[in-house]
């Protein structure tokens, strides 16, 4: 009997079934500590407990996408491990913060699968929900990825697509117990703007880019715990590169997004993504972003703001996206819609 996990290939999903997912993970102030160097994160709600303290939670959460990036690599074993590409996200909310000395595990269900007509692949759909050490849901998306066949004579299943929301509505977005904005310090969080200053349509160049390290993220991939093989092992690619972790340009584009944006200082929900084109190291990420809408919440003084997220390598056009045809222009990485929290 093999002791070894090979990993699921697309013939080996069922609609409906359950997967709990192995190892739980105890964060700490490490991960804060780390994510920091790794990424430009200054968001003040994240990065100070005083700060924290002021608006009405007890201490700094650790960055939304920490928790985010726990729960998704807990997945890779049994979702991804022979992923070809992971595709995109919906439906995500982050329903409690997660602080240092929680505990997260992971549980997703096979919502959707679809085999591409070329027999080798195929898409599977899963609602991952992450939880804390009391079974408290503090995390919740869908997400669907390309994941090989191990037979290609295995029949195709027959097709389910999820019907997905095309956004969170914002009645249904989750604030924090106790988040109040009313004495916010705008000096201490680094910019004046608050949601009335920004227009729907608006677009925000984040002026700044950084360069990716082949050995950054795949730091930040074992950090993680992703084990997907296409990030570390340069065979299991026709051209020999690792693919850099899509969750790397996520995060490498939301601390880019400080600059202009320093105020939105928790997301709330994610309503859909799209891993446009690869990115691999040498490659210079900048990004850009759109307010899409904007929303009241219950808290006081915290509105939402619905933001398009875009990561492009350096050299594109000025708020590139698509091109005439529909597709995304080559230079772009990520386009990621989501909510943010905002002061009003």
């Amino acid at each position: 009997m093999a002791k070894t996990n090979p990993g699921r290939f697309f013939e080996d999903y069922t609609v409906g079934e359950v997967i709990r997912h192995a190892v739980p993970r105890t964060l700490s102030g490490g991960e804060r500590a780390l994510y920091h160097a790794l990424y430009p994160a200054r968001h003040a709600l994240a990065s100070s407990d005083e700060f924290a303290r002021s608006v009405g939670l007890a201490a700094a959460p650790l960055d939304d996408l920490i928790a985010f990036h726990t729960v998704f690599g807990k997945t890779v074993p049994d979702i991804s491990l022979n992923a070809v590409a992971n595709l995109g996200y919906a439906e995500g909310r982050f329903l409690k913060p997660v602080h240092a000395g929680d505990t997260l595990t992971s549980e997703s269900e096979v919502i959707g699968l679809k085999q591409n007509s070329n027999g080798k692949s195929g898409v599977v759909y899963v609602r991952t929900t992450g939880r804390n050490q009391r079974g408290e849901a503090v995390l919740e998306y869908v997400r669907w990825v390309m994941v090989r066949k191990g037979d290609l004579e295995a029949p195709a299943p027959e097709t389910v697509l999820p019907d997905l929301s095309k956004a969170v509505p914002a009645d249904q977005l989750v604030t924090p117990e106790g988040l109040d904005f009313t004495g916010y310090d705008f000096t201490l969080a680094g910019e004046p703007h608050r949601l009335g200053d920004y227009s729907v349509g608006e677009k925000i160049d984040h002026v700044d880019g950084v360069t990716i390290e082949e050995a950054e993220h795949m730091l930040a991939t074992r950090l993680w715990q992703n084990t997907a093989k296409v990030h570390f092992d340069a065979t299991f690619r026709p051209d020999g590169q690792r693919l850099i972790y899509g969750g790397h340009v996520i995060s490498m584009a939301r601390a880019l997004s400080f600059n202009g944006l320093a105020n939105a200082q928790m997301i709330a929900g994610i309503n859909a993504g799209a891993h446009a084109n690869p990115c691999f190291a040498g490659d210079t990420v900048k990004a850009w972003s759109e307010v899409l809408d904007v929303a009241e919440t219950g808290a006081p003084g915290v509105g939402a703001i619905r933001l398009r997220l875009v990561a492009v390598k350096a050299g594109a056009a000025p708020f590139a996206l698509k091109v005439e045809d529909g597709k995304y222009a080559p230079e772009v990485l990520l386009d990621l819609d989501y909510w943010a929290l905002m002061p009003v």
